[in-house]
């Protein structure tokens, strides 16, 4: 309405100076000078009117386009005050400018949406530009897979992982691979994708980080699981007549000598020697396989509240008079004193037993041993136990091996950290290893 008022009104500007012009050229032919002259003052009058409109209206033009130039959505044409021949046109700007701070605020929010699911997804994402490697987009997911608080450009990822950025810059567009880079001592398998997109002249690549470390774990765990299952099996089923068939064959041989009083001291030694060793081996073998057994025997674990304090209290009880026995310090570190897990406190109690009495094995021979349980809490709410010893360290050779049934570098069964890491699957969790020898080895429980 208020538009084709406007309108009306230039149109009447018009027809009202074509009417002047009309009346100044008809006085002037009948001689009335002064009255033409007095119209042709009121023509000039709608002439400069009418320029003066044309000229307001092209600086509020000029004024818009300037304020779309910078993007500057946030200015509000008054309409209340202008003449009427500007309100339509402040009206409009007003209207358009809220439309983009419309479309800007649903973009803003939507940026802002994205990039929280990208902090809360655990698969970690990176983009840059690839002419001059501008990092656009760094999760923390990725920042805490890699160990990297801040990372300006992917040319600085060279001095830092020269292999890992070697294999982020060759990955093919729409091409994936699996990838193993070391952080602090510890092995990570990432599944790497990448693709690429064009967008205001720029190329760009995108790259997803998944840490396949459980998938992969999961795995083996479930393939150790079946073949200990088999193994014991087949062990037990074995064996066990030969044990008991040596108990059978030293019997008879004993009432045979009893009731034939066939005296061959030599001869039945040596046969009863034999028996004996053929049941003591077997029975060794049974034991043997009993103890992995213990494996396949953690099942479903009993989930409830487990304050963290109350759990190292009882480590301390049961840990402290062996380590005192030893003169070895053990330390323990918490900070919130509420902080607790859901998980199953006897499992938990039986994994950090482990952990600590390999520890303790590990500082032997040390002037100043010492272990330290702590617990931790991410920013994530992911809740880290931490056993810290000072012991010599396990050899880089040895590190992708300490989790493999049967593997031991001492006297022991190799049960213990098998067990603790079957332990943590059953509690979704995982359990890595950092270790430098001569210096010590810390065991991270990630729940």
């Amino acid at each position: 309405m208020i538009s084709e008022n406007s309108g009306i009104g230039i149109l009447l500007r018009v027809l009202f100076l074509f009417v002047v012009l009309l009346a100044a050229a008809w006085l002037l032919v009948i001689s009335r000078y002064l009255l033409s002259g007095l119209a042709g003052c009121l023509a000039v009058y709608s002439v400069y009117d009418l320029y003066r409109i044309n000229n307001k209206a092209k600086e509020e033009v000029q004024q818009f386009v300037e304020s779309v130039r910078y993007r500057d959505f946030s200015r509000h044409f008054a309409v209340k005050h202008a003449p009427g021949e500007l309100k339509p046109f402040r009206i409009g700007f007003n209207e358009i400018n809220a439309a983009f701070r419309d479309i800007i605020l649903e973009k803003e929010v939507q940026h802002q949406y994205l990039l929280k699911i990208l902090e809360l997804v655990d698969t970690g994402i990176l983009c840059y530009e690839e002419s001059e490697g501008e990092i656009i987009l760094l999760n923390e997911s990725l920042k805490n897979l890699l160990g990297i608080p801040y990372l300006k450009n992917i040319h600085d990822l060279q001095r830092r992982d020269g292999a890992l950025y070697s294999a982020i810059l060759s990955l093919p567009p729409g091409k994936n691979k699996i990838f193993a880079f070391k952080t602090e001592q510890t092995e990570i398998k990432v599944f790497l994708a990448s693709t690429v997109f064009l967008t205001e002249g720029r190329n760009y690549k995108l790259l997803a980080f998944q840490n396949v470390n459980e998938a992969l774990d999961e795995n083996e765990a479930i393939a150790w699981h079946r073949l200990l299952r088999v193994m014991t099996h087949e062990i037990m089923n074995s064996v066990a007549p030969i044990s008991s068939l040596a108990d059978t064959l030293k019997n008879r041989l004993s009432d045979s000598r009893n009731d034939t009083g066939i005296d061959h001291p030599g001869l039945l030694e040596d046969i009863e020697l034999g028996i004996d060793t053929i049941k003591h081996r077997s029975e060794s073998l049974m034991r043997f396989a009993q103890t992995y057994r213990n494996l396949n025997k953690v099942t479903t674990p009993d989930f409830q509240k487990l304050f963290i304090r109350d759990l190292f209290e009882r480590i301390r009880q049961l840990m402290q008079p062996l380590s005192e026995q030893k003169h070895i310090r053990l330390d323990f570190g918490l900070k919130d004193p509420d902080s607790f897990l859901m998980a199953d406190s006897s499992l938990i109690e039986q994994l950090l037993i482990n952990l600590i009495t390999n520890a303790m094995n590990a500082v032997k021979g040390k002037t100043d041993p010492q272990i330290t349980l702590s617990a931790s809490e991410t920013n994530k709410n992911r809740m880290i136990l931490k056993v810290v010893d000072n012991g010599e360290g396990i050899p880089g050779e040895n590190l992708d091996k300490i989790f493999i049934p049967f593997f031991s570098t001492t006297n022991g069964s190799g049960i213990g950290l098998s067990l603790c890491k079957q332990i943590m699957h059953l509690h979704n969790g995982t359990i890595r290893v950092q270790s430098l020898e001569g210096k010590g080895t810390a065991i991270l429980l990630m729940f």
